[in-house]
């Protein structure tokens, strides 16, 4: 069994393992309310990254920035961990379905260099071979994304009760809750993943009927008006389920269970977890263009040198040669935009379902109980 630091007690008694059972808050004693004198009230303490108490945009935010700073080395390795073995797995599965099926593809690119037809049995293999290697890399993100979305509320545990952590425990932590995660996030990614089907189908229908002149528009303008209906069906499901991996990892709740919880906590505040989830993603887009742009443009000035000395007609392999430091800063840009983007909206979203929490539970003074025991 995975310890967890506190949060949800070894026997699912700790501060997270529901609604705590203390009472509602006693009003004041006569003469210090309602009018009379009323001493200032003491900040709420703050043993981590957010006060214990409701939290406002700026305790959110702040909070985010404050874990990805001092936890950037459980959060980034992590990340680099996971998103490294997935590009591994998938260059691994396309190595071996090249392996398999060179000699169809070599028939393939002689054909289309001397216009010969083609056999279904040269085909079909081919076929085969890129559908599998497109399975193994989507099921290798989606491992990726969802242990990363695991570590986030791990890292956060910590990060709220101001405690130290070590990257192999958020490791241990979240590696423990993926598939849970994942069978949470499965119906929100399926209904993304309807919505995007819809907008490729009408798209790809569009450019049917604009260059063969066919009735196929009526199909296109039909799918853009059912992707119009299913846009907002989609958001509204993405934000209802949005706290579901945090109630994962905190509660250790089972995927079915964190939906409906996620449901619960997030019925009454939706417009206000929507626009706060959204501004977590702007933040996190506008940080990672901000990255990669310099890294782009010192790719540009490394690659220039060896464009410049090329020949009048070079090869593949001079080509390549030249571009090499664009390519290597362009991909690292890449990743560390990706790794940017799959870190703080997570954890924006963490400290969401920590403030309903706190809201709706009156959780801080158990947080503030667990802050003060001895780790």
């Amino acid at each position: 069994m995975v310890h967890d630091s506190g949060w949800n007690g070894p026997h699912g008694d700790g501060p997270y393992a529901g609604p705590p059972h203390a009472g509602a808050p006693q009003p004041p004693p006569p003469g210090w309310g309602g009018g009379g004198w009323m001493p200032p009230h003491p900040p709420p303490p703050k043993p981590g990254v957010i006060p214990l108490a409701p939290l406002s945009l700026g305790d959110i935010l702040d909070g985010s920035m404050s874990t990805v700073g001092r936890y950037w080395k459980q959060l980034f390795g992590i990340a680099v961990l996971m998103y490294g073995g997935a590009l591994l797995v998938t260059l691994a599965a396309l190595g071996i379905a090249y392996s398999a099926t060179s000699d169809s593809l070599d028939k393939v690119v002689d054909a289309a260099q001397y216009d010969d037809s083609l056999d279904s049995d040269v085909v079909a293999p081919l076929v085969i071979a890129f559908v599998l290697v497109f399975l193994v890399a989507v099921l290798a993100m989606v491992v990726a994304n969802a242990a990363i979305m695991a570590a986030c509320p791990a890292v956060l545990q910590e990060a709220v009760l101001g405690r130290r952590t070590t990257l192999g425990a958020v490791w241990r932590r979240a590696w423990a809750r993926v598939p849970a995660v994942i069978g949470a996030m499965l119906l929100p990614w399926l209904v993304a993943m309807l919505v995007m089907g819809i907008f490729m189908v009408s798209y790809v229908a569009l450019i049917v009927s604009l260059v063969s002149d066919d009735a196929s528009g009526a199909w296109a303008v039909l799918g853009f008006l059912l992707l119009l209906a299913c846009i907002p069906v989609a958001v509204w499901v993405w934000v209802l389920f949005s706290l579901a991996p945090a109630a994962v990892v905190f509660e250790s709740q089972r995927p079915v269970a964190a939906l409906r919880r996620s449901a619960r906590l997030v019925k009454g505040s939706w417009w206000r977890i929507f626009g706060i989830t959204m501004l977590a993603w702007v933040i996190a887009m506008i940080a990672g263009y901000i990255v990669q742009m310099p890294l782009t443009i010192i790719g540009m000035m490394s690659s220039m040198p060896g464009m410049a000395d090329m020949g009048p007609e070079p090869g593949v392999g001079e080509v390549l040669t030249a571009m090499a430091g664009y390519l290597v800063f362009i991909m690292l840009g890449s990743m560390i935009s990706q790794i940017i983007a799959a870190t703080f909206p997570p954890l924006v979203t963490g400290l969401l379902y920590v403030d309903q929490r706190i809201r709706r539970e009156n959780l801080a003074p158990a947080l503030a109980e667990a802050a003060a025991a001895p780790h």
